[in-house]
């Protein structure tokens, strides 16, 4: 399985995010964005005004994004 980081949390990021997660052929490990709040982009990625609600669980645990049970660390560089 291939272990992926992205960049930035954006519409793309988020896009990139969201077809990780349901592939199931990568291993979605972090994200950098040093201008968005962990717990903001929990929000945006749950109900994402362009691609809909996630079909999954996602939620906030210590400031990290938890989604379908997995953690994602944060770096804001």
């Amino acid at each position: 399985m291939v272990k992926v980081r992205v960049n930035g949390f954006g519409l793309t990021g988020r896009l990139a995010t969201r077809a990780a997660f349901n592939s199931g052929k990568v291993d979605f490990v972090a994200t950098n964005d040093p201008f968005i709040d962990p717990n903001y982009m929990v929000y945006m990625f749950q109900y994402d005004s362009t691609h809909g609600k996630f079909k999954g669980t996602v939620k906030a645990e210590t400031r990290k994004p938890v989604i379908k049970g997995k953690s994602i660390s944060i770096f804001q560089e």
